[in-house]
């Protein structure tokens, strides 16, 4: 058996995967196991996790301190009912966001308040002025806009500019009373994780002993997966000063 690691940066966050794969297998073209699901269901919540890590790496990729995080709220004169009429509200703003900042990453997510049942958005952006973003929303109320923070921390740890955790409460934004293929609408210019190329390895890893942390990265995470392969996180190093903002 050959072990092989592959590296994907995110922004401010690196993640490496360490498996192994048959003597005669093309390094350069390696994967992670294959899962063997014990029924649909199973299969259904693996699919899940893996388009909720893509939506996280996606989602660190390309938003940082200078991003801005809002709360979008219908008021009653422009209140709707139904997830298709909402989705039309939301993409006019995106395209009204668009013609006066073209350069602007966006991601936009819809909801229903848990209390007062009503519609709202939630959205994470680059690019665009917070005096645009209240200019242009004229369906109701700004209700919070601020940006993201510089030091996000989980279980008492400082990751930095590590935003998984807003991505994946954004991600189960989602119900299927919204239907549609996606769980969010974004725009066509978001920078993609940069996946590097997989490469043999030949020292043996554990959680214990986990690969070398890049230059300016801390070790935040270190797992065994059930499906047979070495999880590692690594985040550029919160406390590294101006350089890792």
């Amino acid at each position: 058996m050959k072990r092989v690691k592959v590296r994907t940066d995110s922004g401010a966050v690196c993640e490496m995967a360490v498996f192994n794969v048959a003597d005669g297998a093309d390094v350069t073209r390696a994967k992670p196991p294959k899962p063997r699901f014990k029924d649909e269901a199973e299969r259904a919540a693996f699919n899940l996790a893996v388009a909720r890590r893509r939506h996280a790496q996606s989602f660190n990729a390309n938003f940082g301190p200078s991003s801005w995080y809002s709360t979008l709220t219908l008021d009653n004169a422009h209140e709707v009912h139904t997830f298709e009429e909402a989705r039309s509200i939301r993409d006019n703003f995106v395209r009204a966001l668009r013609r006066r900042c073209r350069d602007a990453r966006i991601v936009i997510y819809m909801g229903r308040g848990k209390s007062t049942h009503r519609i709202h958005f939630h959205m994470v952006s680059d690019g665009v002025p917070e005096a645009v973003i209240r200019e242009l929303w004229r369906m109701g109320e700004v209700k919070q806009i601020n940006r993201l923070r510089k030091h996000n921390k989980y279980d008492g740890v400082d990751h930095g500019q590590d935003y998984t955790g807003l991505a994946n409460y954004l991600f189960d934004h989602w119900t299927p009373e919204q239907g549609g293929r996606r769980r969010w609408k974004q725009t066509a210019n978001l920078r993609k994780p940069d996946k590097r190329r997989p490469v043999g390895v030949k020292r043996e890893y554990s959680e214990n002993r986990p690969p070398r942390a890049p230059k300016g990265y801390v070790l935040v995470e270190s797992r065994k997966t059930k499906y047979g392969y070495f999880y590692f996180k690594y985040v550029r190093d919160p406390k590294a000063g101006p350089a890792a903002e």
